[in-house]
Formats: C-alpha cells, structure tokens, sequence
C-alpha cells in the first residue's frame, strides 16, 4: 500500500515538473516571436532599414565570379554552378558528434568561473566618443606571424536617437536627443553616403599583406573581403568589411524567436535573412543574464557582468561595463546592437587581455569568432577554426594579437568553440567542430550579419 501511494505521489511529481518545464520553454522560445524581425529604424532618421540587396552586386568565390541583380543571381558561366560546387569546401553535416549533447557553448556562461579580472579590465575608458577609435600606430606590425600594419585616426559623428520603451522591447524615435560624440557634427544618417564617395571608401585588400584571398563582394553599400591566413597553426578568417552605413549590420535569432532554446545554425539564419556574410553571435542563450539589444530593440534589460560591445547608429563601437548604464540608457545614447560575452580584446588600440585570460572553463586553444573596428565603418569580423590537426586554435590573446596587427583599435570576443562559423553568399567558410571529429555546424541562439 505504502509503496503504491509513493508511485502516485512520484508519478504526481513528475507529470508537474514536465508541465512546468514545458511551459516556461514556450514562454521562454514564443514570448518575442512575432517582433524579433522588427529594426528600429529611428536611430538612421529613415522609415525603414535599407538592405544589400536592394543594389547590384559583384560576388567572387573560391575563383568564380556572380552578379546579383535586383535578388536574381546571373552566372558569368553557364556551368559555373557545377564548378562551384566542384570547389566549395564539403562539409560533413551529417556526421554524428558525440559530444553535440554537451551545453550549447564550450565558452558559455562566463559569468560563473570568471571575475573581472580574466575580461582584462573590467570597464571601458570613458572617452565621451561613444567608442570611436582612436588613433593607432602606422608603422608595421612586429613578428613574422602578424599579417598585417594597423591604420590611422578616425572622426567622430553625432547619434539622434530618443527612447520609448514598451512592456517587453524598447524602441526610440528620432528627436532633439543628441548624445556627444566628439568634434564632428555630422548626423549618423550622413553615413549612408554611397562607398563611391572618396572619403566614405577604403580598400579592404590593402591592408591585408598576406593571406589569400578565397571571397570578395562589391556594391555601392558594402565591399568585402574574404581572407584565409595561417596564423599560429591555425586556419583564421578574416572578412574585412567596408560600409556606407552601420544599418547593413544586422541580428537575427534562431527561427526569428527570441528564447533561450531556441536554436538554428548559423547557414540556416543566413539563407533565412538574405544574409551575404553571418557569423555565430553571443548565444544569449547560454546565460541568464547580459543585455541583448538587437537592432536598436532591447530583448533583455538585466545587467549581467561581461564586458558589453555596443555598437552605435553612427557606426562607431565601443566596449562599456555593464555597471555604467542600463539598457534603455544604451538605447539613449545610440546604441544599434550589444553583445554580452566577452571579453574585450582591444580598446582604443591597445589589448587588454593578457595571455593568462581565457574565457570561463574553456581550454587555452579553440575556435574563436570576433569582431572589430579599424576606422569609420571598416570592420573586422574574424573565425578561426581549431581543436583538429589542421588547426590548433588560438587563446584569447593570440586572438587579441591578431587582430590588433589587422589594425583593429577595438575587438571584441564572441561565442566560440563549436559555435564559431562564417558563411559567405551562402557557403560555409570555416570548419566548425565541437570535438574535432567531424566538421559539422552547432546550432546557435543567434547570428550577426551583413545584409
């Protein structure tokens, strides 16, 4: 008897914590899911967000080159789809990894194992230049193992922006709201200047002295360059990005749900949103806390304590601690998208993680994915692959190293590990591994894009 009232009472267990689990998942995967894809088009004083495919575009990969016109692809080649595919790295997608069960992020939650101290610092410089860069050395970097010189200096542009929050995002309309930028008084709508103006445009191959070349895309919005290069036993790509404005830098979430299980990969998310360069984001997921702003909309409001990139309407960027503001002031101040990982690699050109830094529990040598500035609207997004004999991985440092030779004046880090992927034009770009057994891609919270 005693026995059957004990199987009852568990059965009653069980059946109410499955409820409940299966609740706060729908709650957690449905709660943003008919805005995620809004874009807060105020902070550019424009109706809607412009995007890559409303131009003409030039793509070349792995030596075959396509025009896009108005979202038609033209092959140069009648037969160019057949070489393409010839050519294009095959990847093992249906090979089972072992450890895919393992939590979604070898990096994940860094806020349980890490203080401070291991970000490098823990706060950003208050500049009051919403992160621009500043200047950096122009002679050539040291070290046969660094690919490239850094650059100069960079101007400072004026953000419109003005918060109106609702119950769960935050949106802002343009108004009289100016945050102070530094000397410039240009209006960030002024970016969105064609790249055929001279002083909007610089050559991404330039400052790339070695490495090869495997990509390029080409239109009056936005230049990219793809660049493979070995760089400590280890396979890094690089896309070096060039942009009229820093609208064409988009988020996406997984199915375009906001919820932390809610995942895709990152090919998925690209071929869903048109993108023409994604790479893995933050993984939001992973942690319970740190402001998501995606889009100029605010999905997670609690600070956690990582070190948070902001990136601003007027295409600057900056790395601020989350004690400084909340979220809706980020969102006063400009702010088109924040990331809460982590942690900041170099601030105003100079690197701030040492080779002791590493990001929670996660091993010194792995894939890594990270993002950068060089100058107005020339950014560096970087993957590198690792935890295979092709390519061992790099520590945070090493990291911070290569990208600070690329000239980069702020980077930052973002999920890595079996997360870290770049897709261009549709074609996966790097190896992406959990385990190093197979080559496979993870799925993910959420992507960064060009489109």
């Amino acid at each position: 008897m005693k026995k059957h009232k004990f199987t009852i009472v568990y059965m009653l267990v069980l059946t109410s914590f499955t409820v409940y689990m299966g609740l706060n998942t729908f709650v957690l995967s449905s709660v943003y899911e008919t805005d995620t894809s809004a874009m807060n088009s105020s902070l550019f004083g424009e109706e809607t967000v412009n995007t890559l495919s409303e131009a003409d575009a030039t793509v070349t990969l792995n030596g075959e080159t396509t025009t896009i016109t108005n979202d038609t692809e033209e092959s140069d080649d009648e037969e160019s789809d057949n070489a393409e595919n010839e050519d294009t790295k095959v990847k093992d997608n249906d090979e089972e990894d072992s450890d895919d069960t393992d939590d979604n992020n070898d990096e994940a939650d860094p806020d349980s194992s890490k203080d401070s101290e291991s970000h490098g610092p823990g706060s950003a410089k208050k500049s009051g230049k919403h992160g621009k860069p500043g200047s950096s050395s122009d002679s050539e970097s040291s070290g046969s193992s660094k690919p490239g010189a850094k650059k100069g200096d960079t101007s400072n542009s004026d953000t419109t922006a003005q918060a109106d929050s609702s119950e769960n995002k935050t949106t802002t309309d343009s108004s009289d709201n100016k945050t102070e930028t530094g000397s410039s008084d240009s209006d960030s709508s002024s970016q969105t200047e064609s790249l055929d103006d001279e002083s909007t445009s610089a050559s991404t191959s330039s400052e790339l002295t070695s490495g090869s070349v495997i990509g390029t895309y080409d239109n009056e919005d936005a230049r990219i360059t793809i660049t493979e290069y070995t760089y400590e036993d280890t396979q890094v790509y690089v896309a070096d990005v060039t942009l009229s404005s820093v609208e064409y830098i988009k988020t996406a979430f997984a199915d375009d749900s906001y919820g932390k299980n809610v995942t895709e990969t990152v090919s998925s998310m690209a071929s869903d949103n048109n993108a023409v360069l994604a790479i893995n984001g933050d993984n939001y997921g992973s942690q319970e806390s740190g402001y998501v702003i995606r889009n100029g909309i605010i999905y997670r409001d609690e600070a956690g304590t990582n070190d948070v990139l902001c990136i601003y309407a007027d295409g600057s960027m900056e790395v601020v601690s989350p004690d400084e503001y909340t979220a809706q002031e980020l969102i006063d101040k400009g702010v088109w998208q924040a990331f809460s990982f982590g942690p900041s690699l170099i601030e105003e050109g100079t690197v701030t993680v040492s080779e002791d830094d590493e990001v929670g529990k996660a091993r010194a040598s792995n894939p890594r994915t990270a993002i950068g500035i060089v100058d107005d609207l020339h950014y560096l997004i970087v993957v590198s692959d690792g935890r295979t004999d092709e390519s061992e991985g790099l520590s945070l440092y090493q990291l911070a190293e290569f990208m600070d030779s690329l000239g980069a004046t702020t980077a930052y880090n973002l999920d890595g590990g079996g997360s870290s992927t770049m897709v261009f034009n549709g074609t996966l770009i790097n190896n992406p591994t959990t385990t190093g057994n197979s080559i496979k891609e993870r799925e993910v919270n959420d992507i960064v894009y060009i489109g």
